[in-house]
């Protein structure tokens, strides 16, 4: 039987559980997790899934037969994770597959220091791991030098205060706040800090069992969120993923505020405060046209990445800039986390609303415009990684009779043999005709 490659992306390696990814193939993410630690102990957390503790016990075998203790921390969002490896110096694991349903997982990696890996260090744990996958396990401690198995049940508390702290002493009293928790990581955590700083919480999606995690609920299921906050006269909503380490917000109408309309308004508000590091936000190349347009017009520099939040990160540490994310919500305040947070950014929403003393829905709409969006996903015999470059002319084209009205976007997937087309006009019905004529040159190139 071959052995599985296994190749860390920009969230780490996901699969379904037991199959792709099985315990093996988590004892050696254990046991790659100490070299990159250098020894110290490994910090691991998980979501609320049912197949969570099995890969718990497997990554903590990895670590304890490498010859370091596995610290468990629980049912902890990611970025309680990232909080505790800063803090702790030392590497964390999270088990998670984020939003995916229930019989999938995932295993991700902090480095010491609370932050992703590098591209060194990621080629360093693909290379640990499948030298352990092809030994079958590699010779190791005996003895008393054998690593435990230990918990630490701090890590909540420690979050929280670490959440708490980015208000600097303000608090939301009198706001009335649904928060869909998706039956994952954020269940316990983010109804406690909000209500601790005052607002009053109805609380969704709060009681896992193992196998409802993001089901219909959560930041890609938002559809219950926005009539709980219509229906209870709540000043916004947020609902986050199974791990908690993005969102999406919802205003009093019951209206979705995706993570570019909230960007735009935190930049804003940073900037004008003297918070806002060089005047300048990190974004991915799939933020609407609409906020670039926001940013210039507000004096704010725009910088994007390619698709992923390991990317931005990289780009703010690169530049020292504070703020930077995803149009799912994945947002960054690297003024108070190293990583996404959903719970913070949160907080810091409710903070920017109460303190403007005017409702989501004028905020959010003042904002920015959003110019319509066209995404069409191709199916192609197989993959065409350089497809940009090879239809060069076409998109040149497209993007010239767009002029600076709108934007093209042609990308292939990394993960499926599909296309991205993606196109934004000042009319959908535009913004359609030349996704279209994208769409029959890929599809020609696919054939020929």
């Amino acid at each position: 039987m071959s052995t599985p490659e296994v190749r860390f992306g920009t969230d780490g390696v996901r699969g379904v559980a037991n199959r792709t990814l099985t315990p093996e193939v988590a004892t050696a993410v254990g046991r790659a997790a100490v070299e990159l630690s250098g020894g110290r102990p490994v910090l691991v957390g998980r979501d609320t899934r049912r197949s969570g503790t099995m890969l718990e016990s497997a990554v903590s075998a990895g670590v304890c037969a490498a010859g370091a203790d596995a610290v468990l921390l629980g049912v902890v969002p990611t970025p309680a994770v990232a909080v505790a490896a800063a803090a702790e110096d030392t590497v964390g694991v999270v088990i998670s597959a984020s939003h995916n349903p229930f019989p999938d997982n995932g295993l991700k990696l902090f480095a010491p220091g609370g932050r992703k890996l590098t591209d060194d260090q990621q080629a360093r744990v693909e290379a640990s791991i499948a030298a352990s996958l092809v030994a079958g396990g590699v010779p190791g401690p005996t003895g008393a030098d054998v690593g435990v198995v230990r918990r630490d049940d701090t890590a909540l508390d420690r979050y929280a205060a670490v959440v708490t702290a980015a208000l600097d002493g303000r608090r939301l009293d009198g706001m009335r706040l649904v928060v869909d928790c998706a039956h994952g990581a954020d269940a316990v955590v983010a109804p406690r800090v909000l209500a601790d700083l005052g607002a009053t919480v109805e609380v969704l999606a709060d009681a896992p069992d193992g196998t409802n995690i993001n089901d219909g609920v959560g930041s890609t299921h938002p559809e219950a969120l926005q009539a709980a906050v219509a229906d209870l006269g709540a000043d916004l909503g947020v609902a986050f993923d199974g791990d908690a380490d993005r969102l999406q917000a919802v205003d009093e109408r019951g209206r979705l505020v995706d993570g570019d309309r909230i960007m735009a308004m935190c930049a804003v508000d940073l900037r004008e405060r003297g918070r806002l590091a060089a005047d300048t936000l990190v974004v991915t190349v799939m933020s609407n046209l609409g906020l670039h347009h926001a940013m210039r017009d507000a004096g704010i520099r725009v910088v994007s990445t390619p698709v992923g939040d390991r990317h931005v990160l990289e780009a703010m540490a690169a530049g020292g800039f504070s703020l930077g994310g995803e149009q799912s919500g994945h947002l960054v305040f690297a003024d108070h986390a190293t990583t996404g947070d959903g719970l913070l950014s949160a907080v810091l929403l409710c903070d920017l609303v109460r303190r403007a003393g005017r409702p989501l829905s004028d905020l959010a709409d003042a904002a920015m415009t959003r110019l319509p969006q066209v995404l069409h996903n191709v199916r192609v015999e197989q993959a065409v990684p350089d497809v940009a470059e090879r239809l060069a002319d076409q998109v040149a084209a497209a993007s010239a009779q767009l002029g600076d009205r709108g934007r093209v976007l042609l990308r292939a997937s990394g993960t499926e043999p599909v296309v991205r087309v993606m196109v934004e006009a000042p009319t959908s019905e535009e913004a359609e005709d030349v996704a279209r004529g994208l769409v029959r040159a890929v599809e020609d190139l696919s054939a020929s």
